[in-house]
């Protein structure tokens, strides 16, 4: 995939959509499989255990999965470099972010004892782990050898 495209999944089918960056600003993209209209997601996702499998398992990206809870400090820390990466990484990697207080069952699966944990994940299985509060370049630097180019 080139770094002016990048893969959209259709929330009605889940058919994959590579859409091209470049193209007019006013045009929206649609799905090539349904015509539904595609969003381009520049923001984390909101990942739960009933979208887990959808959103992250299937995903043709690796995925950044920020496990947070809104008591928390460090977490609240984190959260804008979180959203930082979701815009700048938009189409390279997926980035989401699930409560762990709400999606229990996602957190024990990934035995998540302290937070933040971000998990970086390919097809739902986990190939690293950062655990605290980091920063944006030690964030990256660890992603980097998973981003597409």
């Amino acid at each position: 995939m080139s770094v002016n495209t990048q893969l959209i999944r259709c929330p009605k089918c889940g058919a994959n959509n590579r859409v091209s960056l470049n193209s007019p600003p006013l045009k929206q993209p649609i799905c090539g499989r349904c015509k539904t209209l595609l969003a381009f997601a520049d923001s984390p996702l909101t990942i739960t255990d009933a979208n887990f499998g959808s959103e992250v398992e299937k995903s043709p990206l690796p995925v950044l999965l920020d496990f947070w809870a809104a008591w928390c400090g460090p977490c609240r820390m984190v959260a804008p470099v979180i959203e930082q990466l979701a815009k700048e990484l938009n189409g390279k990697v997926r980035v989401g972010k699930i409560d762990v207080d709400a999606n229990q069952r996602t957190a024990g699966r990934f035995r998540v004892q302290s937070i933040p944990t971000l998990l970086i994940l390919k097809y739902g299985m986990e190939i690293d782990r950062i655990v605290g509060a980091a920063s944006k370049e030690a964030i990256v630097r660890r992603l980097q050898p998973f981003i597409l180019k």
